[in-house]
């Protein structure tokens, strides 16, 4: 379970007001918190690389690889290809650091060999290493796949590829409301709700002929209303013309995440093809305001180090040095401790 982010906050902030240091700013704090999440989210990392190196412990809960693999388990994902064009394949948009490819027109959709162009060349030239469609290889470049064997034109579809991957962590947000008095106060609704126009996030128009009319529906509840992430209570209204889609409007929801796609069936749509309408969201199709707000991704076994940085960064906002000096000895002792 990740950690609250108004438990966070209000701990630093009484900490911060103890002996009348300062005050930390909810966009100062949403600032530093997400610093320190990634660099918490980093060093799952180097710690794995240190301890699968050395004796592992057999004893429940005792062992350190164990723990760092449970933390690292919830960014995992398994992810078709975002966009492709001829056999260039784009990685997904929230991909962090890349696992592994797989190619879903070979038999038991083998794994793609990642080679260099040095490499590509000489497999080419030979009759045994030449690749195909159950020993495919790519060229891995600008964050696209180039996959060979080669498709015929106009045969390739983004699902012909998968990824296995590490996502970022979510960007921490303390969200809040204004009062009465002007005070902040806590907003704990999920981010993010959908913008009204959804017409520009289109990226896949419904195959026709689709009947002329409006449809509506509302994600996660109506048949044919699909989203890829954890999105759920927009509802969607599409208008089709003699053209085609003319309009798609929205209302908020909650939850929705920038790389989520939205699938709307063509057969509610009243279309008999095979393609559905697909909306991919990015940063301008999500809400952005000062309301929602977003929990650490890290686990709550975390909770100590994540104030413990905050307040040390903290010190940096508020020029005070004793704030700085007193959160450094105690990471410090902390990171003693575990290394032991």
């Amino acid at each position: 379970m990740g950690i609250n982010v108004n438990t966070v906050y209000t701990t630093v902030l009484s900490l911060l007001n103890k002996e009348q240091r300062g005050y930390l700013t909810p966009y100062e704090f949403n600032q530093l918190a997400t610093q320190v999440q990634l660099e918490i989210f980093e060093n799952f990392f180097e710690d794995y690389n240190q301890y699968i190196r050395m004796p592992k412990t057999d004893i429940e809960f005792a062992s350190r690889l164990d723990h760092v693999s449970e933390e690292i388990e919830l960014f995992k994902k398994f992810e078709d290809a975002s966009k492709v064009s001829g056999n260039v394949y784009t990685q997904p948009v929230d991909l962090y650091r890349f696992g592994a490819a797989f190619w879903n027109r070979g038999r038991n959709n083998p794994e793609i060999e990642i080679v260099s162009s040095r490499e590509f060349a000489q497999q080419n030239l030979s009759p045994l290493l030449e690749p195909s469609d159950d020993f495919p290889i790519a060229k891995y470049s600008q964050d696209k796949l180039s996959v060979y064997p080669l498709l015929p034109v106009a045969n390739e579809k983004e699902n012909d590829v998968s990824f296995s991957y590490i996502r970022k962590p979510k960007d921490v947000k303390w969200g809040y409301n204004t009062g009465s008095q002007g005070q902040y106060v806590y907003d704990p609704t999920p981010m993010y709700g959908l913008v009204t126009n959804l017409l520009p996030q289109m990226e896949t128009q419904v195959g026709g002929p689709a009947l002329q009319g409006t449809y509506t529906g509302t994600v996660g509840s109506t048949f044919g209303y699909n989203t890829s992430g954890n999105g759920s209570n927009a509802t969607i209204t599409v208008v089709i013309g003699a053209g085609g889609v003319t309009s798609i409007q929205s209302t908020p929801g909650q939850s929705f995440e920038i790389g989520d796609t939205i699938t709307i069936s063509a057969s509610v749509l009243g279309s008999s093809s095979s393609q559905d309408l697909l909306i991919r969201l990015d940063s301008n199709g999500v809400i952005k305001s000062t309301a929602f707000s977003q929990d650490f991704e890290i686990s709550d076994s975390q909770q100590t180090e994540c104030v413990l940085k905050i307040l040390q960064y903290s010190g940096v906002v508020i020029r005070d040095p004793s704030i700085i000096q007193a959160a450094s000895k105690e990471l410090s002792q902390d990171n003693a401790n575990e290394k032991r």
